[in-house]
């Protein structure tokens, strides 16, 4: 069984976007974001997320697992770079420090270049994150295949993709169904007395799903097999237009792209240090 990402049928206006046109949108935003480190350019793809965010329409009861560990990671990486200062090698060169001291024992210093770097770090994690989640979650698991082949790609890749993208949400399922299984025969993980014995009493859920998973893996080959896939071309039932509203959002998403292109080819965009930062510095 190949489950799916909480998909719910909508009438919103981020649901009634060609899906081609919101993954050419989603990979340009995500590309504009990478290739800059100024606060003020990744507010512009951060905003753009958001919107989009907001008017999927989504609650709060669906993305709360998502917000959990995608901000626990977010928050995670920026203090670790922000405590090493190892993140911000080759993105800033100066350093002017606020405070010296010691923290546990050991030397730390906060300076203008650091808190700027952190900042502008957790608006680009988060836009990273923003952006593809609202896809999974808004966009019909059955056109993923033909958004995919409808963008120009082969049907292998396609496919292969579209399988990628129901992999995450097929593991969770399987965990769940495991993990309630062996709960019943008496199974609790929650009493496995510290991590390294929890560590080690996973393996009654770890090895059956992996083993379902190659075993699932098989039987889509043997499918795919018995259909002749990858002997000639493919026909897909479902046709997907492009509206005036799609090219437009299209048009967005290339015009952030190459503007961060420019900015880059100028020798702009690096990180962006405010000035009120600079004046507790001195």
């Amino acid at each position: 069984m190949l489950a799916t990402w909480s998909y719910r049928e909508r009438t919103t206006v981020i649901h009634r976007l060609d899906p081609r046109a919101r993954i050419v949108f989603a990979i340009s935003a995500l590309l504009a974001t990478v290739l800059v480190w100024d606060l003020r350019l990744l507010l512009i793809s951060f905003a753009l997320a958001l919107a989009q965010l907001l008017l999927a329409q989504l609650s709060w009861h669906e993305l709360r697992r998502f917000c959990l560990v995608a901000g626990f990671f977010v928050l995670f990486w920026t203090l670790l770079t922000f405590l090493t200062g190892q993140g911000g090698l080759g993105v800033y060169r100066d350093d002017h420090p606020i405070w010296r001291g010691s923290v546990a024992g050991l030397p730390f210093t906060i300076s203008a270049e650091r808190l700027a770097f952190a900042i502008a770090q957790l608006v680009r994690l988060a836009t990273m994150a923003l952006l593809p989640i609202v896809l999974l979650f808004t966009i019909h698991p059955a056109t993923y295949g033909v958004a995919f082949r409808r963008l120009g790609l082969p049907d292998t890749i396609a496919f292969a993709l579209d399988l990628a993208v129901r992999f995450v949400p097929s593991l969770a399922h399987d965990f769940t169904i495991t993990l309630d299984a062996q709960r019943a025969r008496g199974y609790e993980l929650e009493r496995a007395g510290g991590l390294f014995r929890m560590i080690r009493n996973l393996a009654p859920l770890i090895v059956p799903i992996t083993i379902g998973a190659i075993l699932k893996g098989e039987d889509i080959v043997d499918a795919m097999n018995l259909h002749a896939f990858g002997s000639g071309p493919r026909t897909w039932s479902q046709e997907l237009h492009y509206r005036a509203r799609d090219i437009a959002l299209m048009a967005l998403g290339l015009g952030v792209f190459v503007g961060a292109i420019v900015v880059r080819a100028r020798g702009a965009g690096g990180l962006w240090v405010p000035p009120w930062l600079l004046t507790l510095a001195s």
